[in-house]
């Protein structure tokens, strides 16, 4: 599906394609398919999408179009996006669901987001740029501490006590096979070695989510436990 919407965007073999290093595995993947070349950057912290700077500083004159991820239910920042892409020439090639914002679903989401926000310690809730609205496809934190041995022994943890987690996105683009490019993007490295999904979908009750908080919380943030 990825490559054949880039194929009616027009890209064109040599055609370089700029794109998310966090979640945006698949894209490059297709952008290759394609025969135009991946451009991998960084992402703004707080969203978890591509970071429109760093989308303006890899802008060349073989540059044909910026590829946004909308992630885990947050938009990437079209406004910013689309402006850049008007003033370059450039096209626009959006990937994941646009958030299903006003969805039964991601009200009852967005509700239980707010529960779980309102009560996790421990853990970094995630954040809402100004004017977005979450539809909380996944309900990701960052585990603070030591990066991947100490959210990765969290998330065991919180397995071993029943509640199902897992982590989103467990490499960059930058550092896949194939992709390998030597550069740090440090904010995209930052959350594949931070970031946990935790349960929220939108059939869950109240039980189910204090069961959630408790065990996050029971586990007092940071654990030094060393990863099974």
């Amino acid at each position: 599906m990825g490559t054949t919407q880039l194929m009616d965007a027009g890209l064109r073999a040599g055609d370089e394609v700029v794109l998310p290093a966090y979640g945006g595995g698949e894209v490059a993947q297709a952008v290759r398919e394609t025969g135009a070349r991946p451009v991998v950057v960084d992402i703004e912290p707080r969203s978890l999408c591509i970071d429109p700077l760093a989308v303006a500083a890899a802008v060349t004159g073989r540059t044909a179009a910026i590829a946004p991820v909308h992630l885990f239910g947050h938009p990437a920042d079209m406004v910013r996006l689309q402006d850049l892409a008007e003033r370059h020439e450039l096209r626009t090639v959006e990937f994941g669901m646009p958030p299903r914002a006003r969805s039964l679903d991601a009200v009852r989401r967005r509700k239980h987001a707010a529960y779980l926000s309102s009560r996790l310690t421990g853990v970094m809730v995630p954040s809402v740029a100004q004017g977005a609205e979450h539809a909380y496809d996944e309900y990701v934190v960052r585990v603070p501490g030591n990066g991947r041995p100490d959210r990765d022994a969290f998330k065991h943890a919180l397995r071993s006590r029943g509640v199902p987690c897992w982590v989103p996105v467990k490499i960059p683009v930058h550092w896949m096979p194939g992709f390998r490019s030597g550069e740090r993007l440090p904010e995209a490295e930052r959350a594949a070695d931070e970031c946990l999904a935790l349960p929220i979908d939108a059939s869950m009750t109240k039980r189910e989510l204090q069961r959630v908080v408790s065990a996050c919380n029971a586990l007092g943030g940071l654990l030094l436990e060393p990863a099974c």
